[in-house]
């Protein structure tokens, strides 16, 4: 239950970052209730969550949690940022996924197998585990972006690149149309560039 309602107020505070008004098909918080209150209730989730866990009384257990609140937050400085390296780009896209999706994954499967009294290889396992499925799972969302339509998704494709992030399918793209780096570089600033890399990358992929 504390990392669902880990997830649900970074998710509540995502749709504030990014103006979000629909989430899988759905008025979102921030839609409905706007900005403060929207935070506010995040927060009051985030807070909500911490009391559950402290309710444990197991210290391990609580600094493995309380690391996925850092991770968040390191997780959307790096999104702020591009490198200008192209072949830094995909490490920084994969640290960025950790940090900002799989910790979540990786930590709470520490934390239960921590819990469960196991031994210390199988807990590094459950880590490895739910680390691998978080980045899987980010990977996977961020293609079906230029894979499904917006009926699909529940919210409007290419809203990354609106965000002017660049994530993996952009970056593979690059590799074949070099144009791409220059968007990427001013993160799709300029009018009728998140549409251009659109276009490329469905070019490459469907």
């Amino acid at each position: 239950m504390v990392a669902e309602m880990i997830h649900t107020a970074s998710l509540v505070h995502d749709d504030i970052i990014d103006e979000s008004l629909f989430r899988r098909g759905n008025p979102s918080v921030f839609s409905v209730w706007g900005q403060s209150k929207g935070a506010f209730t995040g927060d009051y989730i985030l807070g909500a969550a911490s009391v559950s866990l402290a309710k444990l009384r197991h210290n391990r257990v609580m600094r493995i949690m309380s690391q996925i609140l850092e991770d968040l937050v390191q997780g959307e400085f790096m999104q702020l940022g591009t490198k200008s390296n192209e072949d830094e780009r995909f490490n920084h896209y994969i640290e960025k996924s950790y940090r900002k999706t799989a910790s979540l994954l990786a930590n709470s499967c520490q934390a239960v197998a921590v819990l469960s009294g196991t031994t210390e290889s199988k807990i590094k396992m459950a880590f490895e585990y739910g680390k691998n499925l978080g980045i899987s799972f980010q990977l996977i969302d961020d293609s079906l972006d230029y894979l499904s339509s917006e009926k699909e998704m529940g919210k409007p494709t290419g809203a990354d690149l609106k965000l002017g992030l660049a994530t993996a399918p952009v970056l593979f793209a690059a590799h074949e149309f070099p144009r791409l780096n220059t968007l990427i570089m001013r993160r799709f600033s300029r009018d009728g560039d998140a549409e251009e890399a659109l276009h490329l990358v469905r070019k490459l992929i469907v």
